[in-house]
């Protein structure tokens, strides 16, 4: 879809179709035509989901990942009105920074700079203390568990996958080395088109349980049934091609490799010792399995925290919590050459590395990103981190990045001249 396209697709603005105006969900019972359900696939209509990825734990089970007993860590604030801050569109509009968060439908935004909270508002049905789906932003916190794993020597990247699993012998996967999952490099004949509702992805959400069951359905139910269902095409190892399927293999691996759940994990190596304000949670498919793909839900300062973690080469909170190794590796980013065949007009000259953006620009830049405009931007340059968590009525990021990446340049420019 060409950014125009998508820009097109804007059926209201977010003020018209803000959820706490409009009275979703509000009531006992709520109106029937203000109810937002899982089965009749609502939740993931415009402008229902403007409520439901800020609650997302009224729709699907979900497991909690535990943030641990003690305190929290500090988020020092030194507040600064940023929101004048100029930018250009990549189509050539005036654009500020307010306006930008307005126009790309932002349910929050955190900017730390130099490890301290600069700005932070929250718009729709987002709350401080509540947790919002990260959606593909997974991948990156399941790419630093693989590669938390790959140091500690538990998890070989050139390794078969099947080594760690073996099920998948029959699958796509039987001849795939575990890099070319945490890259994404495997050649499958899975599709990601969330526009089209015969696309691979749409299976992969019934099966992770993201998407109602239709009553004549016959396919797989649980992410592990879609997992070794899956055919290959073409070669591994010669091109990145986004398919969440690798990344719930890759979790797969790694729950495998840890004898551990993917949430439980998560807890004892990153939320508790980085001092999570909230626990956070994972959506589960039908016998209880996290998706590793796109099932996180986080607040908004822990998601930040998370990408200052990074940004500290993996120091925060007092402590060494990923091997710096990890963060400098992903940092360097992948193959630009294998990235570009993908298409992504809006990135030109990135890669992808252990389940993350790297940008390859002037800063340094890399994300975790998500569909419906969920991202971490981390700009070691700037010594600037954005944590990000939006509700666009249009999945692919091709909607936000024209106005959300030449922001975030513009605002590590002005911090970097400021500083």
């Amino acid at each position: 879809m060409s950014v125009a396209a998508a820009a097109n697709q804007h059926p209201a603005s977010a003020t018209e179709t803000d959820p706490e105006s409009l009275g979703w969900m509000k009531g006992f019972p709520p109106a029937p035509d203000r109810t937002v359900a899982f089965q009749d696939g609502s939740f993931r209509s415009f402008p229902e989901l403007r409520w439901a990825w800020s609650n997302i734990r009224q729709l699907v089970p979900t497991v909690n990942v535990w943030r641990g007993a003690g305190p929290a860590s500090v988020l020092s604030r030194e507040d600064q009105d940023i929101g004048a801050v100029a930018s250009v569109t990549m189509d050539g509009r005036p654009m500020t920074f307010a306006k930008m968060l307005e126009e790309t439908y932002a349910d929050g935004i955190a900017v730390l700079h130099q490890g301290k909270l600069i700005y932070e508002r929250y718009f729709g049905a987002l709350k401080p203390h509540k947790p919002h789906i990260g959606m593909s932003v997974t991948k990156s916190f399941t790419g630093v568990l693989a590669g938390i794993l790959v140091t500690e020597g538990r998890v070989d990247p050139q390794a078969p996958v099947t080594d760690y699993v073996p099920e998948l012998k029959a699958s796509a996967f039987g001849d795939a080395r575990v890099h070319e999952v945490m890259d994404m490099t495997t050649g499958l004949e899975y599709t990601e088109v969330y526009t089209d509702r015969n696309s691979h992805v749409w299976g992969l959400r019934r099966a992770n349980g993201m998407a109602p069951i239709p009553p004549d359905y016959d396919g797989p139910t649980t992410i592990f049934d879609f997992l070794v269902a899956q055919k290959k095409q073409g070669e591994h190892g010669k091109a990145f091609a986004y398919k969440t399927v690798n990344t719930d293999v890759l979790a797969w691996i790694i729950r495998r490799a840890s004898g551990m759940t993917l949430s439980d994990l998560l807890s004892e190596r990153i939320w508790t010792p980085m001092g999570a304000e909230e626990d956070a949670h994972y959506h589960v498919d039908r016998i209880g399995t996290e998706s590793g793909g796109g099932g996180l839900s986080t607040t908004l300062r822990d998601l930040a925290r998370f990408g200052e973690t990074m940004r500290n080469h993996g120091r925060f909170n007092g402590r060494q919590i990923v091997p710096s190794s990890v963060v400098e590796d992903i940092a360097r980013g992948g193959d630009p050459e294998k990235f570009k065949p993908a298409g992504y007009t809006t990135l030109p000259g990135a890669s992808y590395r252990n389940q993350w953006w790297v940008t390859h620009n002037a800063h340094g830049a890399y994300m975790a990103r998500g569909v419906h405009g969920q991202g971490i931007y981390v700009d070691p340059k700037a010594e600037m981190v954005i944590a990000r968590y939006a509700s666009h009525p249009v999945a692919g990021n091709a909607a936000n990045d024209p106005v959300t990446l030449p922001a975030y340049m513009a605002l590590a420019k002005a911090l970097t001249a400021g500083g």
